[in-house]
């Protein structure tokens, strides 16, 4: 099925709206061209509603809020509902400060999201107003591990059941659920965490594949974290002697611009329970 989710995106090119995070918008970008889809970014209120009656996809990351993109959020997020657009929300730091953490409450109270996929910190935020966060980060104490992967399967599809979308909480195991299914995926490194943006790309690549399968949102949600994963191991195998971070975020869109589904196949690392 990921193969199928994978393909789909490829042929259908979605044409993505982001309402993203200032610091990462060029990564965002880079990363919807390089997997098939098209960006397009826009977070003005008098033209956000314009925008999004193009793109087939919403993607909503509060990483830099300010007073006009959160109007923009909103008017946008409400045309896409108009539209039945897919609609993901990223949280990114909610937990962190009351705007942040009013803001996405507020977000999933009136806007309908597909997927909601942050870190285990911003999702249990989300979830009981508890969990706790260093900046953007997820704190340690929140971490998905083996040793309590069947609890925190569990919350994740009752967070999914409750919000009436899909749960992608992603970190060193990624969990993307929805209220009767959950793919744990095991594709990525350590080594991504030390670049700014790995998450908000992911937003934005989920926003695209979802979008490209309307009809099979899970298994494309759990295959953008797949793509996203193994572009992280491909890219840092690909590392020359003397190359850092900056160029490790270059080789992670690379890996993800010339994947196919022979490679895909071969590296996904998942199982579903």
């Amino acid at each position: 099925m990921i193969e199928t989710c994978f393909t789909a995106l490829r042929e259908k090119a979605p044409l993505i709206h982001n309402i993203t995070n200032y610091v990462t918008v060029n990564d965002v970008a880079n990363i919807l061209l390089s997997c098939g889809a098209s960006p397009i970014m826009s977070d003005e209120p008098e033209d956000v509603c314009d925008i999004t009656s193009i793109c087939s996809g919403l993607n909503i990351n509060i990483g830099t809020l300010n007073k006009r993109s959160i109007e923009a959020m909103f008017l946008a997020g409400h045309r896409a509902n108009e539209l039945k657009h897919t609609v993901l929300l990223d949280p990114v730091g909610a937990g962190a400060s009351r705007l942040r953490t009013e803001t996405a409450f507020k977000l999933t109270e009136e806007i309908r999201f597909d997927v909601i996929r942050g870190n285990i910190s911003e999702i249990k935020t989300l979830s009981s107003g508890s969990g706790t966060t260093k900046g953007v980060d997820a704190d340690v104490a929140d971490a998905v591990t083996e040793e309590n992967l069947d609890r925190m399967i569990r919350f994740a599809e009752s967070f999914a059941e409750k919000n009436h979308c899909i749960a992608a909480i992603t970190g060193a195991i990624d969990l993307i659920a929805d209220s009767k299914k959950c793919y744990v995926i095991r594709n990525g490194r350590p080594e991504m965490q030390k670049i700014t943006g790995t998450g908000c790309q992911l937003s934005g690549m989920m926003t695209a594949f979802v979008s490209a399968n309307p009809d099979r949102k899970l298994e494309a949600a759990a295959t953008a974290a797949i793509v996203m994963g193994l572009a992280g191991e491909i890219g840092f195998a690909n590392l020359q002697k003397g190359e850092g971070n900056s160029s490790y975020r270059n080789r992670i869109i690379d890996a993800v611009s010339n994947m196919d589904v022979s490679e895909l196949k071969k590296g996904a690392k998942y199982e579903i329970r």
